[in-house]
């Protein structure tokens, strides 16, 4: 039998303006990083995505290398397009990225247009799709001109195969770079995808004024700081978490001053009847130069949890204030090193 998604998926559901453009996200998206690849159970994230757009998600992010294996997440939501959304898929908001590493040799990362075009035909074919709405350059390539980058990205446009396109990770002020040579291509910058978090406030020091002042949207990646900002390390390392395999998340983040300012925030979130993870989304989202977090979901229960954030997203100076005595620089930040540049 055919699912048939929620009738009433819209009722509920409120939508952000993506800076001065004429689109909105949901506040809320959900990412395709973990969880969703070919190492995964399929039925599994297929049904994390089902009851996300039956709870209002229209918007899911991925990349070419996002799995593992590189390119299996998108392969994995092509299908799941084909068999479930093939109706719905002008509701949706589907984005893809590329610029890290995705296959052997000198043009399987950066910011080439070699690299960029290549990348954004191959995540079509993977996804059955003949465009995306977003396509992003994944990461700041200081080795590559930063107007071949910008040129391919407008390209994609021009040709019909992304309908806006964004950054991700960029600093400031090669933001306002970005920004002026797309300007200068007719192809206004729509987004920026940062990591921001309680324990990663990089983005308040001045990128979200440029933001602001650009007009530019905001999508913040890993709001849960990689799960440390839930619940599953206060008694310490679970087996089968993120921080026992050994990949993106490092057992250097479980310091006792992390841990400590978790398990603080912890006790705040339980005051105003949140559990952790809904109080770390609800705090990034009350900026509101922030279009939309971007959250992953290790199963239905899991992404429930996290969408339950939008039922109280108001803040009170006091709680604010409390949470500024913990809410720290907590060495977390794995793209520390090219948000720089």
């Amino acid at each position: 039998m055919a699912w048939v998604p929620d009738a009433h998926r819209y009722e509920q559901a409120g939508f952000r303006r993506c800076g001065h453009s004429g689109l909105v996200l949901p506040p809320i998206s959900l990412g395709l990083w973990h969880n969703f690849g070919g190492v995964d159970v399929f039925e599994t994230g297929r049904a994390v995505i089902r009851r996300a757009f039956d709870r209002g998600v229209t918007h899911f992010d991925l990349a070419n290398n996002y799995g593992p294996p590189y390119g299996s997440a998108e392969e994995n939501f092509g299908r799941i397009l084909k068999e479930d959304f093939a109706g719905h898929r002008d509701e949706m908001v589907i984005s893809s990225k590329a610029g890290w590493d995705m296959w052997p040799g000198p043009y399987g990362a950066g910011g080439s247009r070699k690299h960029l075009l290549t990348s954004l035909e191959q995540s079509l074919r993977r996804m059955g799709l003949d465009h995306v709405d977003i396509f992003y350059s994944h990461r700041p390539t200081p080795d590559v001109p930063l107007e071949e980058t910008m040129g391919a990205l407008a390209q994609m446009v021009r040709q019909g195969k992304a309908l806006y396109v964004g950054i991700s990770s960029y600093s400031p002020e090669r933001t306002r770079q970005a920004a002026e040579i797309l300007k200068g291509e007719g192809v206004p910058l729509l987004i920026h995808q940062p990591s921001y978090s309680m324990l990663n406030r990089w983005v308040e020091v001045s990128l979200l004024d440029t933001l602001a002042e650009l007009g530019v949207g905001c999508i913040a990646f890993s709001p849960l700081a990689q799960g440390l900002l839930t619940a599953k390390y206060l008694d310490g390392v679970p087996a089968g978490s993120r921080a026992t395999m050994g990949d993106s998340f490092s057992r250097a983040m479980l310091s006792e001053e992390n841990l400590a300012h978790v398990r603080a925030l912890n006790d705040i979130a339980a005051r105003r009847g949140q559990s952790l993870a809904q109080m770390a989304i609800a705090w990034v989202l009350r900026d509101p130069r922030v279009t939309s977090a971007l959250i992953g979901a290790r199963n239905v229960a899991q992404l429930d949890d996290s969408l339950d954030a939008l039922k109280n997203l108001s803040f009170s100076p006091e709680e604010l204030n409390l949470i500024d005595r913990y809410a720290r620089e907590g060495k977390i930040d794995l793209w520390r090193d090219v948000s720089s540049l």
